[in-house]
């Protein structure tokens, strides 16, 4: 790809599910480096605080569904596009693995359209971090001999045989974006031929101290999350690995609140 010399290049990275110390040394580096940051809403604001340089340019694009604080998707890029253009060094940090269900395409594509130099760095998936810290390997032997990761949301379109594969299948379940629809979720999987007993669990705000784990099976859902509300962002894990979560559970949460509400209604920071 030819690239223009007086740009500045661009660094798409994953920032891990929560835990501030989830990042890799190379994302470290370029925090250290960075002129602008924009960051998801589901970054913890400590990465920025604790690795990024003094009076660094902030941009908080929200990216949460109906909310208007949230920039779109065209803004952010049109920004990161803007900023490239004046020599700068942007940083666009997304929550987990910045491949992950995000809208990194859109923004690989621009950049490779405006022959702005760029690079990837891969983050540790939330699927990955929320399973290990609520002690559920997502393909533990004897357990899954796969995984499967999908989002739920009213967008989200399956067909009929999908659905009674998602059902029958003995492979681990990983939904995103789903815990404002778990309800239609878990009558979607029963109506389709899923075992009432499968295991089930919600797991809130996962490697951080505010970390929930809720289990249960499908056939007892509805009793058992009854009038509860699941914080963003919550993670659900369905199949057989749940069960190891009460033997291997080792990460205790240690606060009540959320590390992520500081970001979740602001556009701009700058420290």
């Amino acid at each position: 790809m030819s690239v223009q010399a007086s740009y500045g290049k661009v660094t798409l990275a994953g920032a891990g599910p929560g835990d501030a110390e989830l990042i890799t040394v190379k994302l470290q580096q370029r925090l250290a480096t960075a002129d602008v940051i924009i960051t998801d809403r589901l970054v913890n604001p400590e990465i920025i605080a604790n690795y990024a340089k003094k009076n660094v340019e902030i941009i908080t694009a929200g990216k949460q569904g109906f909310n208007d604080a949230s920039y779109t998707q065209d803004e952010v890029t049109e920004f990161i596009i803007e900023q490239a253009k004046l020599g700068k060094q942007v940083l666009r940090l997304k929550g987990g693995d910045i491949a992950f269900f995000s809208n990194v395409l859109h923004e690989l594509e621009a950049l490779q359209k405006h022959q702005i130099p760029y690079e990837i760095i891969p983050g540790i998936s939330a699927a990955s971090g929320v399973s290990a810290y609520a002690g559920m390997p997502l393909t533990a032997r004897g357990y899954a001999q796969g995984v499967h990761f999908i989002t739920f949301n009213p967008n989200s379109s399956y067909t009929e045989q999908e659905w009674r594969e998602l059902a029958a299948t003995s492979d681990t379940l990983v939904c995103y974006m789903a815990s404002t629809n778990l309800d239609i979720l878990v009558k979607r999987l029963m109506d389709y031929g899923s075992s009432p007993q499968k295991p089930l669990a919600v797991i809130e705000q996962g490697t951080t101290v505010y970390q929930q784990v809720h289990t249960t099976t499908l056939e007892n859902f509805e009793k058992d999350f009854a009038g509860k509300t699941f914080s963003s962002p919550s993670l659900i894990i369905i199949g057989e690995v749940v069960k190891l979560h009460e033997q291997f559970q080792w990460f205790t949460s240690q606060a009540v609140g959320s590390v992520f509400n500081e970001l979740s209604n602001k556009k701009n920071l700058t420290v």
